[in-house]
């Protein structure tokens, strides 16, 4: 049954990427093409998020949560997948929630940022999941230059906590710049 789970991750990490690729292209194109990728980006994600999470469930089929909780390489996949299945998942509603209307104004670059993360966190998942069953990869060499040592670490350094909590915060001036404009506009 393991190798179901590992078919079926690549359906969701295909479809994600693609997605973030459309959110690039759309951002930088107006026209033709960049329409086309916006049409076509709803269906990735819902494809994606539908995938992803039967995946995450047959994950937790093959392997019993008592085996994936008692090593940290373990909980870290499990952890790396939960935000991802979680953040694409909202990266769907943010996107049918306002439709067109995300690719104007500073919208369409946090939406650009959004995918950059989407795309960070899903490589990082894969990695991780690809050293549970042996495969290995020189992902887990920048993740440990950058001080996370995936075999041994459960947690968020410091200096990654600091990044997300100044990411959030331009975030948020983003969006209210956007809002003040769209209001007085």
């Amino acid at each position: 049954m393991a190798a179901y789970h590992v078919v079926l991750i690549h359906f969701p990490i295909a479809l994600w990427m693609v997605s973030a690729l459309c959110i690039v292209i759309r951002a930088f194109n107006d026209g033709a093409l960049g329409q086309a990728m916006d049409r076509a980006l709803p269906v990735f994600l819902v494809l994606g998020v539908i995938l992803g999470a039967l995946a995450y469930v047959v994950g937790l089929l093959v392997w019993p949560w008592e085996t994936l909780s008692s090593t940290p390489m373990g909980r870290n996949h499990m952890l790396m997948a939960s935000w991802s299945l979680a953040y694409f998942t909202l990266l769907t509603f943010i996107r049918y929630r306002h439709g067109e209307a995300i690719w104007h104004g500073l919208s369409r670059w946090v939406m650009v940022l959004l995918a950059g993360i989407g795309v960070g966190l899903v490589g990082i998942t894969g990695t991780l999941g690809g050293h549970l069953v042996g495969n290995y990869t020189e992902v887990s060499e920048l993740l440990r230059a950058m001080g996370w040592e995936v075999y041994s670490t459960y947690y968020l350094p410091n200096m990654t906590l600091a990044i997300i909590g100044v990411v959030v915060l331009i975030l948020i001036a983003i969006g209210l710049m956007g809002r003040k404009r769209s209001t007085t506009a």
